[in-house]
C-alpha cells in the first residue's frame, strides 16, 4: 500500500499518496496553472511534502498572470535565438501587464523582426513544449550556460540577487540553482533552456495566441550605464484573445489620451529644447487651467486654516546638510553653484566662497520660518502652505512630459503640532486631501503605507515605530484599502500616499502625508508648552498634487483633454449660423463674460459645419448656436460635447445654466 500524507488543499485537509504532484492534485481543474505551497509559488510538476498548505493559482489571477508572462518571455527568447543564433541572453522578467527580455545582438531588432518573432512564437506554443525544471550545481549551470556570458555573470550574483539589478532575482538567488528546459513532447529532448528560478506554466500550449510583442528599446545590462548596451523586446500576454484585445484597446485609448499629445493639440504647454529636458512652459490656455487649479486649492487651504509662506529657489548648501538631504538625496539634486569667492591678485583665496543649491524640497525652509521666533503651544497646530518651486535632477531617461520633470511646483504644506494633536491632525489632513482630489474629479482611491528603509533613515527605531503605528491607525480608520510599501519611506519618516485610479483604471500616486519626528530634532525646533517647558513639535509633511505639473498631466489624461467646465480654458464658444447674427452672438458672449465665464465667438470665415468640428476638436464644454429663430425669440441653442443639443433656450436661462455648471464644478 502506498504511503499516505496529509495536505491542506485550498483550506481543506486531504489524504493523498506520497509523491503526489500539484498536476495530479489539480488534474480535473484545468484553470490551475501553478500553485502556492506554504505561500511560495511552485510548478505543478513538483511533488508535495506532508503537512504543507497548497493553494490553487489560476491563469487569470495576479500570480498566474505573472507566471504566464514569464513563460511567454522564455518562448520569445527561444524564438529570438532561432532567428538570431548569435543572440546572447540577458534577463527576461515579467512586468506590469507584460514582460521583456534583453539580448546582446549585432543589429537592433526591427518592427519586421517582431512580426516574424510572433509567428515563430506561435509555432513554439502550438508544439506544446513542456517547461521542465531541474536543480543543478553551480558547475553544471556554468556548463549549460557556457555560451551565455551574461548568465555566467548572474551566477556570480546569486547572493546579492535582490539588489544586483531589476529582474536578477527571477534568475538566481532562490537558495538553489535551477534551469528550465523547453522540452519537445515527441522526442523528449530539451530544445532550449535558460537559467531561471521559475515557476512556469506546465506547457507552452497554455500561452495560446493571446500574446503580442509591443516594442523594442536599448537597455543597459543590469540598468547600469557603464555596462554593455543590450536590445530589449517588450511584450504582453493574457489568458484569452479577448483579454489581449481589451488590453490593446486600453493602450490605444491611453495613447489617444497622452497628455504630451493633447498638450500640443489643445495648445496647453510645450517643452522648448532651448530650456532643457524636463522644464515645461505653460501657454495661455494651459495657464488658465493651472491658475484655476491653484486658485481653488488656495481657497480650500484658507478655509482649512493654512497660512501662506514663500521661500527662495536657492539656498546655501549648509541648510541641506542640517536636513540630511545632502547625505541622503544628493543624487537627486542639481550640482552646486560656487559663488562669492574672493581671490588675491596672485590667485590665492582671500575669502572662500559658498556652495548654493537649487532647492529639491521646501521643508527645511519652512523649518526656518517656524524657528524664526519663539513659539507657544497656543499657535499649534501651525499649518504653513506654499506653492513652492523645486528642482530635481531626474535622469534624462526617466523624464516624461509633465509627469516626470526637473522643475516643478509643489503644493507643499508642513504642519507643526503637539504629540497630543498629531493623530487628529493626520486624520483631518487625510480627509482634506481626499476631499480635494474628489473636487478635481478623482474619487477611486486606496492608500499605501511606506515604512522605513533599513539602509536609508535617520532617527531612533522607537520613534520610527511610533510614527509608523500612528500613520497605520489613521489610514485604517479611513476605511480605505491599505497596501504596505516596505522600505519605501523617505529617510526622515514614514508616509501614507493616496493612490488614485483614473478613467482608464490606471493608478497614480497623488497626495502624500509624512510624519516626521526627526527634522524638528535636527533643526532644534521648539515651542513653549502649557507647563512652561520647551518641547519639540511633531512635523507633518503634506503635498496634495505632488506637483502642479504632474497633477495637470494626470488630469489631462483622466479627462482626455475634455476638462470639466470650471477648468476648461474656453468654457463657451458662440457660433452664429450666418454673419447676419454676429452682433446678436456678441451680445450673448458679453453677458457670459460679465458673469465671469470664459467665452468667445467664432466669427471666422470657416463654414458653419467646420466651426462646429473645431469646437468639438478643442473640447469646448458648451457651444451656443444662434440663427434667425433664436434671435427673434431672444434665445440660443446648446450643443454639448457628447453631441446632444437643447434648442431655443432663453439667453438669461442659458447664462444661468452655464454659470451654475461652472460654480458647481460639473463635468
Amino acid at each position: 500500500m502506498l504511503e499516505q500524507i496529509t495536505l491542506t488543499v485550498d483550506g481543506v485537509q486531504r489524504e493523498v499518496n506520497a509523491g503526489t504532484t500539484g498536476a495530479e492534485l489539480y488534474f480535473d481543474d484545468r484553470e490551475v496553472v501553478v500553485m502556492h505551497v506554504d505561500g511560495v509559488l511552485r510548478d505543478l510538476a513538483r511533488p508535495l511534502e506532508a503537512g504543507t498548505a497548497v493553494e490553487r493559482v489560476t491563469i487569470d489571477s495576479p500570480a498566474g498572470l505573472e507566471v504566464l508572462r514569464h513563460s511567454t518571455a522564455h518562448v520569445m527568447a527561444q524564438a529570438v535565438q532561432q532567428l538570431r543564433p548569435d543572440a546572447k541572453l540577458g534577463i527576461g522578467p515579467y512586468i506590469t501587464d507584460g514582460f521583456y527580455f534583453d539580448f546582446d545582438v549585432a543589429e537592433p531588432f526591427t518592427p519586421e523582426d517582431l512580426k516574424t518573432l510572433e509567428k515563430m512564437m506561435l509555432k513554439i506554443v502550438n508544439q506544446n513544449q513542456k517547461f521542465a525544471r531541474r536543480v543543478v550545481t553551480e558547475d553544471e549551470a556554468r556548463e549549460a550556460m557556457a555560451n551565455e556570458p551574461y548568465k555566467l555573470e548572474l551566477l556570480n550574483k546569486a547572493n546579492e540577487a535582490d539588489s544586483a539589478g531589476e529582474g536578477v532575482n527571477v534568475e538566481v538567488g532562490a537558495g538553489e540553482i535551477t534551469i528550465y528546459d523547453n522540452v519537445d513532447r515527441k522526442s523528449g529532448d530539451s530544445v532550449w533552456c535558460d537559467l531561471c528560478r521559475g515557476p512556469h506554466l506546465p506547457n507552452t500550449k497554455l500561452i495560446s495566441n493571446a500574446f503580442a510583442l509591443t516594442r523594442t528599446s536599448a537597455a543597459y545590462w543590469l540598468g547600469n550605464q557603464d555596462n554593455q548596451q543590450l536590445q530589449r523586446i517588450y511584450g504582453t500576454a493574457w489568458p484569452t484573445k479577448a483579454d489581449l484585445k481589451a488590453y490593446q484597446e486600453r493602450i490605444a485609448e491611453a495613447e489617444r489620451r497622452d497628455h504630451r499629445k493633447l498638450g500640443v493639440e489643445l495648445d496647453l504647454f510645450s517643452f522648448p529644447d532651448e530650456l532643457g529636458s524636463g522644464l515645461p512652459v505653460f501657454h495661455p490656455r494651459g495657464g488658465i487651467i493651472r491658475k484655476e487649479m491653484e486658485d481653488y486649492s488656495r481657497a480650500r487651504h484658507v478655509e482649512a486654516g493654512y497660512e501662506f509662506v514663500y521661500t527662495p529657489h536657492i539656498t546655501k548648501g549648509h541648510l541641506y546638510e542640517v536636513s540630511g538631504h545632502l547625505d541622503w538625496y544628493r543624487d537627486g539634486m542639481f550640482p552646486p553653484m560656487h559663488v562669492d569667492a574672493e581671490l588675491n591678485e596672485d590667485g590665492t583665496v582671500r575669502k572662500p566662497g559658498q556652495d548654493y543649491y537649487l532647492k529639491p524640497m521646501n521643508c527645511p525652509m519652512h523649518n526656518l520660518i517656524f524657528r524664526s521666533r519663539g513659539r507657544s503651544y497656543r499657535e499649534l497646530p501651525l499649518r504653513l502652505f506654499e506653492f513652492g518651486s523645486v528642482y530635481r535632477y531626474e535622469k534624462s531617461g526617466v523624464v516624461h512630459g509633465l509627469t516626470r520633470v526637473r522643475g516643478m511646483t509643489q503644493d507643499d504644506a508642513h504642519i507643526y503640532c503637539t504629540k497630543d494633536q498629531m493623530k487628529d491632525e493626520l486624520t483631518e489632513t487625510l480627509n482634506f486631501v481626499l476631499g480635494l482630489l474628489k473636487d478635481y474629479g478623482l474619487d477611486d482611491f486606496y492608500l499605501e503605507l511606506s515604512t522605513k528603509n533599513p539602509e536609508k533613515f535617520v532617527g531612533d527605531d522607537d520613534i520610527w515605530e511610533e510614527a509608523t503605528r500612528t500613520l497605520s491607525e489613521v489610514a485604517e480608520a479611513s476605511g480605505l484599502q491599505l497596501v504596505p510599501d516596505p522600505g519605501g519611506a523617505a529617510f526622515y519618516g514614514p508616509k501614507i500616499s493616496v493612490q488614485a485610479k483614473d478613467a482608464l483604471g490606471r493608478t497614480w500616486q497623488m497626495s502624500t502625508i509624512q510624519l516626521d519626528f526627526n527634522l524638528p530634532e535636527r533643526f532644534e525646533l521648539e515651542f513653549q508648552a502649557a507647563d512652561g517647558t520647551r518641547q519639540r513639535p511633531v512635523m507633518i509633511h503634506r503635498a496634495l498634487f505632488g506637483s502642479v505639473e504632474r497633477f495637470m498631466g494626470v488630469l489631462t489624461e483622466h479627462y482626455a483633454g475634455a476638462f470639466p467646465a470650471w477648468l476648461s480654458p474656453v468654457q463657451v464658444v458662440g457660433i452664429p449660423v450666418a454673419e447676419a447674427f454676429n452682433e446678436y452672438m456678441f451680445d450673448v458672449i458679453d453677458k457670459l463674460k460679465a458673469a465671469g465665464i470664459r467665452a468667445e465667438a467664432d466669427i471666422s470665415s470657416d463654414r458653419f459645419p467646420k466651426k462646429i468640428r473645431t469646437a468639438s476638436k478643442d473640447k469646448i464644454p458648451f457651444v451656443l448656436i444662434a440663427g434667425g429663430d433664436d434671435a427673434e425669440a431672444g434665445a440660443v441653442s446648446f450643443r454639448f460635447r457628447d453631441g446632444s443639443t437643447d434648442n431655443g433656450v432663453p439667453v438669461d436661462e442659458a447664462v444661468a445654466r452655464i454659470v451654475a455648471a461652472v460654480k458647481n464644478r460639473e463635468a
